[in-house]
């Protein structure tokens, strides 16, 4: 039995030890809810889940760049460093991550190295850039991971209109 724990802000840990095995769409939701909750949190508007190759939910994670003071707190980066650490290095390989946005550079190659086999994001990089502007690194996360042994599969948008609410509440909050 994993514990399915949401990592949002240092100290606002929640388990459950729970078995449920989840589809694509309610996975999203729940990557889409993590981001509200980094957004609420001050940081930025991103969330990503883990399943396990079963398809079990084992971990939520959200943005923690402004709370942790690190630019590398992606909310997929903290979803692979607190599996490793909570769950073991096993729990990642041949999984699914489901990111509220599409992964960067950065994150897709770390979820390559995790052993992560399947990554599907709701908002694409091209609208996260139409509604944030800022700074951006244009890598595709298919283009990063084309080629790669083994194969990565990428899949998304998957709930685009409901990710860029949130991204809209981040702009509007900028």
């Amino acid at each position: 039995m994993h514990a399915v724990e949401r990592i949002d802000v240092p100290g606002q840990l929640k388990a459950a030890s729970l078995r449920m095995k989840l589809d694509d769409t309610t996975a999203m939701q729940l990557a889409i809810a993590a981001s509200r909750r980094a957004l609420a949190a001050g940081n930025r508007p991103y969330g990503a889940v883990l399943l396990s190759a079963a398809g079990e939910l084992l971990l939520e994670a959200g943005n923690r760049q402004a709370t942790d003071a690190d630019c590398t707190a992606h909310a997929e980066m903290v979803l692979v460093r607190e599996a490793t650490v909570r769950l073991g290095t096993a729990a990642l390989r041949g999984g699914t991550v489901f990111a509220s946005g599409e992964p960067c550079a950065m994150c897709a190659g770390a979820l390559f190295w995790a052993g992560v086999r399947r990554v599907v994001f709701a908002a694409s990089n091209p609208l996260m850039a139409e509604l944030l502007g800022g700074e951006l690194l244009p890598a595709r996360c298919a283009d990063v991971l084309a080629g790669t042994t083994p194969p990565v599969r990428v899949e998304g948008p998957l709930l685009e209109h409901e990710a860029a609410e949130v991204l809209r509440e981040a702009a509007r909050r900028a």
